[in-house]
């Protein structure tokens, strides 16, 4: 077909250009005939030419010798009785199809011709319409043939059902697990597969069966899909990669068809892995929302669910799937024989971001002062790709700012700027500053001189993108962001600082002056308060959980038409208790701030001064005040107020 589709072309040009000259002199035919293109007879014909009624009076006298009508272009040539044969005939502009002149010439006895139409050979237009014909044909050829070779073209309308899997041969994938750093007890799980792969008959001898799915499951930016390129890069099998949104299409039967010719094409190619990132997309609960579900997208689940465990068997076939929502997946997905293997891809603990940040810091020039371990220490909860933007970031600004080598600095600006943003313009010495500082030192102060949280890295009056005026930042345990283990005097403490930045403003300005800069301070309190009563079992109302972690339908937004899980009774008990834990820390923030008024001034004329202070030199001044022992950092890490 292509070999048709370029000799159509090739003919199509040829006769595109012969069209566009028999066009022109058409035209120019026609222009001649119409008298626009005369040099003699029609400039001085036009001079002569007389009304249409001085016409037919002249008929009437007898006065006309010939008339040539040409009815195509609304004239009649005409000669005088008198007329010399040297002069050239002079024209009237008559109406088109005019009896009554035709009938006055004939009772005058005139001699007439019509001349219906003065054009040229009927075939020259015949061929002119016939060749602009191919012409449209050989440019819709030409657009055909172009968009075919986009994905999706409308050539490819025969090839809607197979598969868009990208397929790489042995070890082209160009990663292995060296490349994979993090995340050990993934890669050690996963060594199997690459095991039953490179060395099947070694299991299948004694009568193990090779796993036939292995989903990874972990947070946006963890390493599943390198995962799953290190695996295929190790055991050197082919590898093919799809997206679980490619199945589904708009079209009946699309996606069950491709889900067939993926699953032919692996079988073709075993031992091989077949890759399917974001699995979710195809892989949803059936019948769930409202009205039951996406039937096409149903049906090519059930076509997965066939080819991975049906009558037919898929030897030598290993399915590797990502999501980060296992919650949304079907169960007869997750079932053995299918996904016999879930492995859990978790966020990096202290070796595993050391690790990360040697593989990404070989490209990058680092400084004698830079230590990957104080990095590491510093960022607690950070995933993989994160520590990768990070290092991306220090090394922008490091360009920008002209140094040949990342330093501390670009590390710890890189921090703030992943965190919490782009740093602004410093305020000008107005009031709005004044209160920023107060709200800032507020949360600075609880910080340190609560025993029971973490203490303060750095507090900054230099505003961010995204409406943040200043921060204060704390040095997170590690081992307790690891862990997850909160203890309620921690989360108590926690609450006082919330609270800090608006006890503060209130202790300085008063209620009147209390501005808006505490609105996501206390939706945090709110929000943490509640969790310490209805989950955490931290309250006067017993050690019971009255609120699930998720309400309602994942496909109706969770808690769309959610029921409450108590009376209401117990409801207006919540309340009260919600009330009585954040009053009590307001209480105490309020508390602290008052009786170290003299400090929390001291403090923001020096925060007001450096607009930025260090945890060791705030808690430096404050030594020089407060006589009870103060807690000192631990480990460094994120911002939070």
């Amino acid at each position: 077909m292509s070999k048709g589709l370029r000799a159509l072309q090739s003919w199509g040009a040829k006769l595109s250009v012969l069209a566009m000259s028999l066009a022109l002199v058409q035209s120019g035919s026609a222009l001649a005939q119409s008298g626009f293109s005369g040099w003699g007879s029609g400039q001085n014909n036009t001079a002569e030419s007389i009304s249409y009624s001085d016409f037919l009076a002249k008929i009437e006298a007898g006065n006309i010798e010939q008339v040539d009508i040409y009815e195509s272009r609304g004239i009649a040539e005409y000669t005088l009785k008198n007329q010399s044969s040297d002069e050239a005939p002079q024209q009237v502009r008559i109406f088109e199809r005019d009896p009554e002149l035709i009938e006055a010439l004939r009772q005058q006895g005139v001699n007439f011709n019509q001349v219906p139409n003065d054009g040229g050979s009927p075939w020259v237009g015949i061929l002119t319409q016939l060749l602009l014909g191919f012409i449209l044909i050989s440019l819709l050829l030409m657009f055909l043939r172009r968009s075919s070779n986009a994905p999706g073209g409308p050539g490819q309308i025969l090839n809607f059902g197979k598969s868009r899997a990208r397929f790489h041969m042995e070890a082209s994938t160009g990663v292995n697990f060296g490349d994979v750093a993090g995340i050990e007890e993934a890669k050690e799980e996963l060594q199997e597969v690459v095991t039953f792969l490179k060395q099947s008959e070694k299991f299948t001898a004694i009568g193990a069966r090779i796993p036939r799915g292995v989903l990874l499951i972990g947070a946006p930016g963890t390493g599943k899909t390198l995962l799953a390129k290190a695996i295929a890069g190790e055991a050197g099998v082919p590898f093919f990669s799809i997206s679980g949104s490619e199945f589904v299409e708009m079209f009946v039967g699309v996606g069950a068809s491709r889900v067939r010719d993926l699953f032919k094409k692996a079988k073709e190619s075993a031992p091989c892995l077949v890759f399917i990132d974001e699995i979710d997309a195809v892989g949803r609960q059936r019948g769930a929302g409202i009205g039951g579900g996406n039937d096409e997208r149903e049906q090519t689940l059930n076509q997965l669910l066939t080819e991975m465990d049906g009558f037919e068997g898929n030897t030598g076939i290993i399915v590797i799937a990502a999501t980060n929502r296992p919650d949304v997946l079907d169960t007869a997905l997750l079932r053995p024989g299918r996904f016999d293997r879930q492995v859990m891809v978790d966020l990096p603990t202290y070796k595993g971001r050391l690790g990360i940040l040697e593989v990404h810091s070989r490209d990058k020039k680092l400084g004698e002062d830079i230590s990957l371990e104080a990095i590491a220490r510093r960022t607690p909860g950070f995933s993989g790709a994160a520590l990768a933007n990070l290092l991306n970031e220090a090394a922008i600004l490091t360009a920008r700012r002209r140094k040949e080598a990342i330093t501390t600095l670009e590390i710890e600006d890189a921090i703030d700027r992943v965190t919490i943003g782009m740093s602004m313009t410093p305020l000008m010495d107005t009031k709005k500053k004044w209160l920023i500082a107060y709200h800032e030192v507020g949360h600075a102060l609880l910080m340190t001189l609560l025993k029971n949280t973490d203490p303060l890295n750095k507090v900054t009056i230099i505003p961010r993108s995204g409406g943040v005026g200043g921060f204060a930042q704390q040095v997170f345990d590690e081992e307790r962001v690891d862990s997850g283990l909160y203890s309620r005097a921690w989360l108590m403490d926690q609450i006082k600082i919330y609270l800090g930045g608006r006890a503060s403003e209130v202790e300085v300005f008063g209620d009147a002056e209390v501005t808006i800069g505490a609105s996501s301070d206390l939706q945090a309190v709110g929000k943490l308060a509640r969790e310490m009563v209805t989950r955490l079992g931290m309250s006067d109302l017993g050690h019971v959980a009255l609120e699930s972690e998720s309400n309602g339908d994942v496909f109706l937004g969770r808690d769309w038409n959610s029921r409450s899980e108590y009376s209401e009774d117990m409801a207006v008990k919540v309340d009260r208790e919600i009330r009585e834990i954040v009053t009590h820390c307001y209480e105490e923030a309020r508390r602290l701030i008052r009786e170290n008024r003299d400090l929390l001034d001291k403090l923001v004329e020096v925060l007001l001064e450096k607009e930025t202070i260090d945890g060791d030199e705030f808690r430096t001044v404050v030594k020089q005040y407060y006589t009870d022992p103060i807690k000192e950092p631990v480990l460094p890490q994120l911002p939070v107020a």
